[in-house]
């Protein structure tokens, strides 16, 4: 990998959801402080930067999805000056800082949001969100038909008559991004963030900013194929790749308004750059969010949605990597974020599904920790041998598996309101870390802190702790950090290039220049190593030159 490459096209990127990472000041809530009181760990980790959800000030309808004021940090959070203290500390660190930036909503708190409340219908005040009269004779229904993400009709009527549009929660209403002011309030958003030393954003939503300017009903939705026998994953895959042409997602002027943002970023020095939340139907759709004049790069969805399958893995790592090439962009692998079933507790089952954008992850049958763990160190180390970048979601380095059993009157998420206590929502990813000690909060807040955990830890993750991981060589913490190390050491490692090498069905093994080769094992068979002189790195124990089921090895050939 050249020297002069920009960092983000192979940085290893760690996601911090704030709120359960690491508490500064005992009230139950990670903050600021909490994580300058870990970067220490992450420099030790490996990892070149972090990525840290919503921090501004919210009311906190959608845990700060819901901004208020992009330009102030939430009390719970610390303070602005705080937050320039933590930019300047991870940097003497030698890792960046990526804030999140939510640009498709704000809070009903928002100023602009309060000034549309009161300026009434037709007032130029409401232009900058989206307020549409009602159908039918007294304008009692919806504008259209479309649907929240959190469950429910995605618009609210007002006590005037109109109503607003919100992808998510009510508090969360839609900007117009068809009105310049929200184009130029973003502009100057970024260079607000940008001058005090952020080195990107990741940004929420971001397929989701323009909206068919008719307002169209939904296209009529395909039901999903059920994803079962070999047999029939050709036609599940050829249903996945087809798009469709949707009035609120993936809309092609979205790409006009990254392409203004992408020379706001170009005015700054140190290739500060940004990370597209986009969920897309196919490869090329997501490619174009990457084009060389537009966004840095994108999470890689199809990697994290694909089943423990060797052909579907494959098949998604080269669209992906053919997709991105053909742009110029690096591809950016991820296994789990703060949104989705965590990955041990995805692969922990007898059939591991794979499952479409915008769909809820549903698990099949009783958790199998150990083959969870098992699978998710191979995943690691395949994931972490791929061209491009890659994204490690908090906690997933210490093995953490979703919390399936947290008790009903915990649960925080809106979904679970949302969609009448049908959903559970995405609060058993979210669970506080564990740090240190046998009980909790397990290091997660200060000794002797009075307030519990925002959300209750399981009582056996003392032992998945950073501090029980520590030093044990067959930890999945160990694991990561000398894969981490490895990555940076190794010259064929990073941006670049593949080939795949000939294998028996259900193996994967892939050749990096110079020198390296990653083999994954997800038959149900030993498997026999290529020659090679010598193991870098296993997920598990090799004997006998034998790679067994599950598990990945990393190579010196």
């Amino acid at each position: 990998m050249s020297g002069t490459a920009p960092w983000w096209r192979s940085a290893v990127i760690y996601q911090i959801y704030i709120r359960s990472f690491a508490d500064g000041n005992g009230d139950g809530v990670g903050d600021i402080a909490g994580i300058r009181s870990r970067l220490p760990y992450l420099k030790s980790l490996g990892v070149d930067a972090i990525w840290i959800n919503p921090w501004y000030k919210s009311p906190m309808a959608d845990h700060g999805y819901d901004v208020a004021d992009f330009r102030e940090i939430d009390p719970l959070f610390g303070t602005v000056a705080e937050a320039e203290e933590l930019i300047e500390e991870a940097h003497r660190h030698g890792i960046r800082v990526i804030p999140d930036i939510v640009p498709n909503h704000t809070s009903d708190r928002h100023a602009w949001f309060q000034a549309a409340l009161a300026a009434g219908p037709g007032s130029p005040e409401r232009e900058r969100y989206v307020f549409r009269p009602g159908r039918g004779p007294d304008g009692a229904e919806p504008p259209n038909d479309w649907v929240s993400c959190f469950g429910g009709p995605a618009w609210t009527r007002l006590p005037d008559g109109e109503w607003y549009l919100h992808l998510f929660a009510p508090e969360q209403p839609d900007l117009n991004w068809e009105h310049p002011e929200v184009r130029a309030e973003f502009e100057s958003v970024l260079r607000f963030w940008f001058s005090r030393g952020v080195d990107g954003f990741r940004i929420d939503v971001a397929h989701g900013l323009i909206k068919h300017p008719e307002l169209p009903d939904l296209p009529p939705r395909t039901e999903p194929a059920v994803l079962g026998p070999l047999s029939r994953r050709e036609d599940a895959e050829e249903r996945v790749r087809q798009h469709v042409d949707h009035p609120h997602w993936d809309r092609d002027e979205v790409h006009e308004i990254y392409r203004a943002w992408r020379k706001v970023a170009d005015e700054f020095p140190g290739d500060r750059s940004f990370v597209a939340e986009a969920w897309a139907d196919t490869p090329e759709r997501l490619a174009a969010y990457v084009r060389r004049d537009g966004l840095h790069t994108a999470f890689n969805f199809d990697f994290l949605m694909a089943s423990w399958d060797a052909k579907d893995l494959r098949a998604v790592i080269d669209d992906s990597l053919a997709m991105l090439g053909a742009v110029g962009a690096p591809a950016t692998w991820v296994l789990s974020n703060h949104d989705v079933m965590r990955h041990v507790s995805r692969y922990g089952r007898r059939t591991v599904k794979r499952w479409l954008a915008n769909e809820r992850y549903e698990p099949e049958g009783p958790l199998d920790l150990e083959l969870g763990i098992r699978r998710a160190r191979a995943a690691a180390l395949l994931m972490l041998a791929l061209p491009g970048g890659a994204y490690v979601y908090q906690g997933e380095e210490l093995g953490l598996p979703e919390v399936e059993d947290l008790p009903e009157s915990v649960l925080q998420d809106p979904i679970w309101e949302r969609s009448g206590h049908t959903d559970r929502g995405r609060d058993g990813c979210r669970v506080p870390i564990p740090w240190s000690g046998q009980s909790a909060p397990f290091g997660f807040s200060p000794e002797g802190a009075s307030a519990a955990p925002w959300l209750p830890q399981p009582a056996d993750w003392g032992e998945r702790s950073v501090e029980a991981q520590t030093g044990d060589e067959t930890s999945m913490l160990e694991l990561y950090r000398r894969a981490l190390r490895t990555r940076r050491e190794h010259p064929a490692l990073g941006d670049g290039t593949l080939a795949w090498l000939d294998t028996p069905a259900g193996v994967l093994a892939l050749r990096r220049e110079p020198g390296f080769v990653c083999v994954v094992n997800l038959s149900s068979e030993a498997y026999r190593l290529p020659d090679h002189t010598s193991v870098l790195l296993a997920s598990g124990p090799v004997e006998d030159g034998l790679l067994a089921p599950d598990q990945a090895a990393w190579l010196a050939v």
